[in-house]
């Protein structure tokens, strides 16, 4: 049983369908023909029984009896009288004899419950059966009391009942011709379901192997721009497996893309300080190998330069992992925030970047749903900007308010023309490309943002500077704890 198991599990999902549609109606059809056959058969025999209680009904003339009696003929002799049925008429003793009407057409063998219905010749003891002749052919046999029709009115026999039967043999014949039909049109009717089945399996299935096919060109050639064609109307299981597979594969090719317009911007934005740190550490090198000093103050420039570098280096570094993260690592960390303390803490590190700037701050409470880290190096990210750009002796206000966080500075400011891009990776302002910076920064900023919920803008304030705005959804309190199980 296993194995068939095993074996039909390894067969085409189109053959198992087909299979199990033959085995489904081959069972109907089965259960249909077994019970139309019974109920033919309850039918025929219901007829005969009819029959035969029709003629049991008919009194026995009192002449026709004693005649029987008298002769106790076990073969019919001919009698002017006729036969009393169309079959087998004779009178069951209590003993077991058999006598025979006259005009019969055979005799039938009796059993004990035949001599049980002679001793007790009354209705309720009367039996119908299926029985044999004496050459042995099928019978339907009534044993019933008899009742005598005499000149001093009707009497019922004792100890002798009368017993009649019909042939089956034209009955079971009918009923085999039956069976064989049935048997015929079941067999018909399975193997058209099973055609039918794997018709409308391969039908069906056609969506699936189109589907299939273009995973396996997926696999094959990386080529993510395929596409299945879908109905727009059609809501079935296949439709929305088919879009999906379109949403999944459109999905694949943007994060390609991305991702290699994020290696081809990476290579392009390490290429400056690496080549500057080989000229610096060459000209290092070459002046120990040809020993040749480097005047102190030329030297301490290089050092200061290549230490310069490779802080650049490692932020670079850092801000692509930060961007290389997946959304399902990410939100692995997210949990409820306060940003008032994430803009504190965001604030004591700018102020060690700036302690000639001012920086003032109104903060009110707020929480919101996000990762702690993300959170604060966005923070850090837009207040190192306004750090950056502000004019040496100036000032930065920042204030969080109702779920909004502002950073005011007092810089040049962002140009109309190029506040569209100020989002995009490794882009840099051409006024801030002599800056220290990769051009990642407020691009983990707007994505961070995003993840949170909320949204950020970048614009020009009135009277000069540049003005971040950050809206995050939360809540003034923070929402009650789950309590511990």
């Amino acid at each position: 049983m296993n194995r068939v198991v095993r074996r039909f599990r390894t067969l085409p999902i189109r053959s198992r369908l087909a299979l199990l549609v033959a085995a489904a109606v081959a069972f109907a059809v089965a259960a249909v023909s077994v019970t139309c056959w019974f109920i033919v058969k309850g039918k025929l025999y219901g007829e005969l029984d009819s029959d035969l209680h029709s003629a049991a009904a008919r009194p026995v003339q009192q002449a026709l009896f004693l005649e029987a009696i008298g002769n106790c003929s076990q073969s019919p002799p001919a009698s002017r009288f006729g036969p009393r049925v169309r079959g087998y008429s004779q009178i069951v003793q209590a003993n077991g004899t058999v006598c025979v009407f006259p005009g019969a057409n055979g005799t039938v063998q009796v059993t004990e419950s035949d001599k049980t219905v002679a001793q007790h010749p009354d209705r309720e003891h009367e039996r119908i059966r299926n029985g044999t002749d004496t050459d042995g052919h099928p019978v339907r046999v009534l044993t019933t009391a008899l009742v005598v029709d005499g000149a001093a009115g009707r009497y019922a026999a004792q100890n002798a009942a009368l017993l009649i039967a019909v042939p089956l043999r034209s009955t079971q014949a009918t009923l085999n011709e039956l069976a064989l039909l049935l048997l015929v049109l079941s067999g018909i009717g399975v193997i058209g379901a099973g055609a039918a089945g794997l018709a409308v399996a391969r039908a069906g299935l056609r969506p699936v192997d189109r589907l299939t096919e273009a995973v396996e060109h997926v696999a094959r050639t990386e080529d993510l721009s395929i596409r299945i064609p879908v109905d727009d109307d059609s809501e079935d299981e296949v439709a929305r497996l088919s879009r999906s597979f379109n949403s999944m594969t459109t999905a694949l090719a943007s994060s390609r893309d991305l991702q290699q317009q994020l290696i081809a911007d990476a290579g392009h934005e390490l290429r400056t300080p690496l080549t500057s740190l080989r000229t610096n550490i060459e000209l290092l090198t070459r002046s120990e190998e040809t020993g040749r000093p480097i005047p102190p103050a030329d030297r301490r420039a290089l050092l200061a330069s290549v230490k310069a570098q490779m802080t650049e280096l490692a932020s670079l570094i850092g801000d692509l992992q930060e961007l290389s993260r997946s959304q399902g690592q990410r939100g692995e960390r997210v949990q409820v925030v306060s940003l008032e303390e994430t803009v504190e803490a965001a604030l004591r590190r700018a102020r060690l970047r700036g302690p000639e700037l001012t920086i003032t701050a109104s903060l009110e409470p707020w929480y919101v749903r996000a990762e702690p880290a993300a959170l604060e190096r966005a923070v850090v990210n837009i207040l190192d900007n306004a750090v950056k750009f502000s004019p040496d002796g100036g000032s930065v206000e920042v204030r969080l308010s109702g779920g909004v966080l502002t950073v005011r500075d007092h810089g040049p400011g962002v140009p109309e023309d190029e506040l569209p891009h100020v989002f995009d990776r490794f882009w840099r302002s051409p006024g801030a490309r002599a800056l220290p910076g990769s051009g990642l920064g407020l691009s983990i900023v707007a994505r961070t943002v995003q993840e949170a919920g909320g949204t950020v803008a970048l614009g020009r304030a009135e009277g000069g500077g540049t003005v971040a705005t950050v809206r995050l959804p939360g809540a003034k309190t923070p929402p009650p704890q789950d309590p511990a199980p």
